[in-house]
């Protein structure tokens, strides 16, 4: 008999946390989500593009995808033929609406809630009376059901439902859209489940998605067979249930493995699930497997950008160091997808490095995949484009589109950045930790921390406590970057740097007895440094990159006209510079470098020289090379591109 407990109240009733990941009373982590609020500097103006353009165009975009033609056919109020190309199409709308749960915490307007209270109600008219809820196969395939599970998606989109539903009941305290998602969870129960079981399917979806989203439903629901269900998943894939497929994470069990492969998003995912899984059993195997995955990953097929995803085929990882700069992947939900496995982690070890790949990924290799006005969208995001013209053909343009047939991206970061300040700060018994700098309001319990900064521009983070006990120390831990060389933090009449800092593993921890109106100030170092690649990374060898802070930087056609950028070179030798320019992508630091153009003599018809004595690698006109933050790539004119610079 499964163990039950009532549904527990939304945070909008209880005071909690409103976030996507909510470890359950009895987890087994090192620290929990705490409170933050974003009302000022760099992300509360990407939110804020986010919430005044990009999430209201959402139900105009997938009226035109037919997204919503197609839930309206299932539930039989419209006539016509299912549109789109494919048997997921409803998972753009989920996730739309877990976005828009999001932005109804901070902004409960009217004429909004009455978008997602109608689409809600769609989404339940289309649902069949046993659970059963995919378009596709009600509409197209004559109701068959799971009969293709590497490549039908009915269980990724039952998982977008289901954290469609938990959103919208911890934003709204409503539950209509969380009935639905129960009665399509309690469905899945029923049909799959392990050999012996009674269930008629032993079987894993190709993509994996539900894994992590019933495990959030067991922590809003109290239903433990969620738990089971989710566990009973995750333990499935790599036992050939789908051919043995790394693609689908289907070649060798999780516990088992000893590398990321496979399609990036499909495993991150998965590895989320584990991550989830591990915080609430405590099984050591399950978090093992995760810290390993994780290391592998970050050492050997991470881009500097965060972005994860070597080859186009199959939006594959590629093999150890294999990361290309024109061809690279890096899909934008692989991005969103690492930061929300990295967070889990977070959550579980109490480890600052995992929120430094948060912050990378969430500057760099996410963010490039929204515009600056929040209208179009990168679904790949290279290193490296020659001429603006290097066009992969759809939904994998170098180009920024306003909307794709696969629209698996946009909806997604959409989602992410409705939901940024979950992933800021966290609590334990000892007090509150800051992940993630920004101006604005940390609170876990009865401790509240305000902070003022202009970061990433500016490395000055300005701190004052608002509430405190009046008898009780405790702990406020500042994340030291993994990029940051010197800092430096004043505290009352102390003040420490790096040579002195009480910093444990990334984290620098003040313990003492506060009062209302104390300030602590952290000094972030942001010189601008030029980066190496690991020398196994071939088609880094001989580059250096640019970054400031968190932010790694690029050069575009449109600061260097009189050519493209494969003549130009990096002079190392010479220092960086900054420069802030307020009219310029919004308003951005650029750091300007030297280097040089190349004169590269006519090779007539056979482009190769003997290598000793080549004139070209060292001859040249002088130039003032600008570099601007990656992220606001692609938001002028088509043009060349490219992160690593030669510098010979």
């Amino acid at each position: 008999m499964p163990r039950t407990r009532s549904v527990q109240p939304s945070p909008a009733d209880a005071g909690g946390p409103i976030g996507p990941v909510r470890p359950g009373a009895d987890a087994r982590c090192a620290l929990r989500p705490a409170t933050a609020a974003v009302d000022g500097g760099f992300w509360h103006t990407r939110r804020e593009v986010n919430a005044r353009t990009s999430v209201p165009l959402g139900p105009g975009l997938l009226e035109s995808a037919g997204n919503l033609h197609n839930l309206r056919l299932a539930a039989g109020t419209a006539e016509g033929a299912f549109r789109g190309a494919y048997p997921f199409m409803d998972t753009d709308v989920y996730k739309w609406l877990e976005a828009a749960a999001w932005q109804l915490a901070r902004d409960p307007s009217a004429e909004f809630a009455a978008d997602v209270e109608r689409i809600v109600s769609l989404v339940a008219a289309a649902q069949q009376p046993d659970g059963y809820l995919n378009t596709w196969y009600q509409l197209v395939k004559g109701g068959e059901r799971y009969q293709d599970l590497r490549w039908g998606h009915e269980l990724y989109c039952a998982g977008h439902l289901i954290q469609a539903a938990i959103a919208h009941h911890r934003a709204t305290g409503r539950s209509e859209l969380l009935d639905v998602a129960r009665k399509f969870a309690d469905h899945i129960d029923s049909v799959f489940g392990p050999p012996g079981s009674g269930r008629p399917i032993d079987g894993i979806d190709g993509h994996p998605e539900v894994e992590t989203a019933l495990v959030e439903l067991y922590r809003e629901t109290g239903e433990h067979r969620y738990l089971d269900l989710a566990g009973y998943f995750v333990d499935r894939h790599g036992h050939g249930l789908l051919g043995g497929e790394a693609y689908c994470q289907d070649r060798v069990p999780v516990r088992e493995a000893t590398n990321v492969e496979g399609h990036a998003v499909r495993q991150l995912y998965l590895l989320a699930a584990v991550a989830d899984l591990a915080t609430e059993t405590g099984e050591p195997e399950l978090r093992a497997a995760a810290e390993r995955l994780w290391h592998a990953m970050t050492t050997t097929k991470t881009h500097l950008t965060g972005g994860l995803g070597a080859h186009h085929e199959w939006e594959d990882f590629g093999d150890p160091y294999e990361l290309p700069n024109e061809r690279a992947y890096c899909e934008t939900c692989a991005a969103i997808a690492s930061v929300q496995w990295s967070w889990r982690m977070a959550l579980l070890t109490g480890g600052a490095r995992y929120s430094d790949l948060i912050e990378r990924t969430l500057f760099n290799g996410f963010l490039a995949g929204v515009s600056l006005d929040g209208e179009r969208w990168l679904y790949v995001n290279p290193l490296q484009v020659r001429d603006g013209h290097t066009d992969h053909g759809g939904d994998q343009s170098a180009r920024r589109t306003r909307w794709f047939r696969c629209a698996c991206c946009p909806p997604n970061a959409m989602r992410l950045l409705a939901s940024l300040e979950h992933y800021l700060a966290s609590g334990d018994d000892e007090g509150l930790q800051i992940h993630q700098y920004v101006t604005g309001r940390y609170a876990c319990g009865p401790l509240a921390v305000r902070a003022e900064t202009d970061y990433p521009w500016h490395g000055t983070i300005a701190l004052t406590v608002e509430d405190t006990p009046d008898d009780r120390p405790w702990t406020l831990s500042l994340r030291i970057p993994q990029w940051c060389r010197e800092f430096r933090v004043r505290c009352g009449e102390s003040t420490y740097d790096q040579t002195d800092a009480p910093v444990d593993e990334g984290w620098l921890r003040i313990a003492r007895t506060w009062a209302p109106g104390e300030t602590v100030v952290l000094e972030l170092g942001l010189e601008p440094r030029l980066t190496a690649g690991d020398p196994r990374v071939d088609a880094v060898r001989g580059c250096a990159a640019i970054e400031r802070g968190p932010l790694v930087y690029c050069l575009e056609e449109a600061d260097h006209p009189g050519g493209g950028l494969d003549d130009l070179v990096l002079d190392p030798s010479r220092p960086l510079a900054v420069k802030h320019r307020p009219y310029l992508l919004g308003g951005v630091t650029t750091v300007v470098a030297a280097g040089r153009r190349r004169e590269i003599p006519d090779a007539g018809w056979w482009p190769y020289r003997p290598a000793a004595g080549d004139a070209s690698a060292t001859a040249g006109e002088p130039v003032e090379l600008t570099a601007i933050p990656y992220y606001a790539w692609a938001n002028r004119q088509d043009g060349a591109m490219r992160v690593w610079l030669p510098t010979s």
